[in-house]
């Protein structure tokens, strides 16, 4: 990896043209002095943060409830939603799904973002309007985008988001490990054994139904 951390863009390209003996067919982006744009400071926005100032980037993060010190203690400048998409050459969401998140991705927002500036999504699909998204794919409004979800869930063949040529798609495979697995089903395991003991663990705090 050199200095500048070459971008994984046009990876894909590549790895396609060398299978057919070209060699160095596309020409790459550097991600030092480039800006990164997260949205949600999360538990995983902060790591992104630490990955980003590792790799030289000026880190911008925003979320509605995000303060200017706590995204200076991870490393970041707190800025406002649509100065962070104005500004970023990456921008990369890491919110949970929810009624104010729902959409928080939309037209507008896509729309600020620079023509050489790619979107990343490994959060949930519903976070990012999907439509608004391809439509800004299809008219090359931003340079690219790389999904790990969508809004449905296997993607259905013959999706519109799959014959787009400046989208990187995986089938949300950001949880898909060994190690996650082992723990996943391992704690599911533990569950199960501590109820029938009648000595629960892991338990949730669910407000009582009230019954009339």
């Amino acid at each position: 990896m050199g200095p500048h951390h070459r971008a994984a863009a046009q990876d894909p390209q590549e790895f396609a043209a060398l299978k057919l003996g070209r060699w160095q067919s596309t020409l790459g982006a550097g991600l030092r002095g480039k800006t990164l744009g997260i949205v949600g400071l999360g538990r995983l926005g902060s790591q992104m943060a630490t990955i980003g100032n590792a790799f030289g980037m000026q880190v911008l993060a925003w979320s509605q409830n995000l303060t200017a010190a706590h995204a200076a203690e991870i490393g970041a400048q707190r800025v406002e939603k649509d100065e962070l998409f104005s500004r970023a050459d990456v921008v990369t969401i890491h919110l949970g799904l929810g009624d104010r998140t729902r959409g928080v991705v939309g037209a507008a927002e896509l729309a600020r973002m620079k023509p050489t500036a790619y979107l990343v999504n490994t959060s949930r699909g519903p976070i990012v309007q999907e439509a608004a998204l391809i439509e800004a794919l299809k008219a090359r409004r931003i340079a690219g985008a790389a999904i790990d979800v969508f809004d449905r869930e296997p993607v259905p063949a013959g999706h519109p988001l799959l014959a787009l040529d400046n989208l990187l798609v995986t089938p949300h495979l950001g949880y898909v490990t060994e190690e996650n697995y082992r723990l996943i089903y391992g704690h599911a395991v533990e569950n199960i054994r501590a109820f029938l003991d009648g000595k629960p663990i892991r338990t949730m705090n669910v407000p009582a139904r009230i019954t009339v």
